[in-house]
């Protein structure tokens, strides 16, 4: 009986010891379990991290390239500021003028005695360019601001496009390495697709309703690098406006017959040569006197407003 007593106390003692053992192994495998499993946390969370890290200074980057979009339109609104102020002058000045021509007329009349009929004619006459010089500033001042609207129109519709409108010319450039091969001037496949794409939106905006009274000319200019002579570059961007030209013309390429109608009325092609190049931008934000040689090569559309046709207009009533 003593024996196996002592048999039973030692396969006792022998299974708890046995137990803990298992209970520390079964400790430790947990205890590296929640140790990887908080390196993967760890690991993920740092992934994250640097993935919001790249995320924020993608934003920032944006955020600096709008800034600088909106200090430009904001220069280009105070410019527009300050050319209706000088036209508001002269205006004032030109209307100054009127009456005091008007007080003259009437000085020489009652001097000379002139008949009621007469004095009437003169009177009329000087209450119609009174009428015209006021009309003139309302289309002036509509024209200011027009510039800024159609740009706007411009950015709005490229809003969600690769395409880039300028700012502050509302023009669109052409990589010409993209669109033609070295030294050539046929549309390559690809360009065209782009056109096509590009050209109707672009010309949408521009000879819609409330725009196209105001456009005085559509202009497709070619531009090349420095390399070469000034003479064979000038014929090889004039030739590459005039296949983007003969695109836009061609009514299998996205344009109605009545928008090319239009079209032919306002356009114009120039080969620029290299008359007109691009240049780098230095660390600072300044440009340089390094030609960008790539951004050099390009064809461009742009508009011009019937500026020049109302300054014309005023000259002439002034001149009466």
């Amino acid at each position: 009986m003593k024996n196996r007593r002592k048999s039973r106390e030692a396969f006792a003692e022998h299974s708890f010891w046995q137990s803990y053992s298992d209970m520390m192994a079964a400790l430790l495998l947990i205890f590296i379990l929640i140790i990887a499993i908080t390196l993967a946390i760890y690991r993920q969370k740092t992934t994250d991290l640097e993935e919001t890290r790249l995320d924020l200074s993608a934003a920032e980057q944006q955020l600096n390239a709008t800034i600088i979009d909106l200090e430009n339109s904001k220069i280009e609104l105070e410019n527009s500021k300050v050319e209706i102020e000088n036209s508001k002058i002269e205006l004032e000045k030109s209307n100054a003028d009127l009456m005091a021509s008007l007080a003259e007329l009437k000085e020489l009349y009652a001097q000379a005695a002139l008949t009621q009929d007469e004095l009437n004619k003169a009177y009329l006459e000087i209450e119609n360019a009174q009428n015209e010089l006021a009309t003139t500033k309302s289309e002036l001042q509509d024209i200011v601001g027009i510039r800024t609207d159609i740009i706007g129109a411009l950015q709005s519709t490229f809003n969600n496009s690769s395409m880039s409108v300028d700012a502050q010319t509302g023009s669109i450039a052409f990589s010409s390495d993209v669109m033609f091969a070295f030294d050539s001037a046929e549309l390559n496949t690809a360009s065209k697709a782009s056109l096509k794409e590009v050209i109707p939106k672009y010309l949408d905006v521009l000879l819609q309703d409330q725009y196209r009274e105001y456009i005085a000319e559509i202009i497709i200019e070619g531009h090349t690098d420095t390399n070469g002579s000034y003479k064979a570059n000038m014929q090889l961007s004039y030739d590459r406006a005039s296949a983007v030209a003969n695109f836009c013309l061609d009514e299998k390429n996205g344009l109605t017959k009545s928008k090319i109608g239009q079209l032919q009325s306002l356009l114009t092609v120039n080969g620029r040569s290299y008359s007109d190049p691009v240049y780098k931008i230095g660390a600072n934000g300044q440009k340089t006197n390094q030609v960008d040689m790539a951004a050099s090569r390009r064809v461009e559309i742009k508009f011009r407003l019937k500026e020049d046709e109302m300054i014309k207009k005023i000259s002439e009533i002034l001149n009466q």
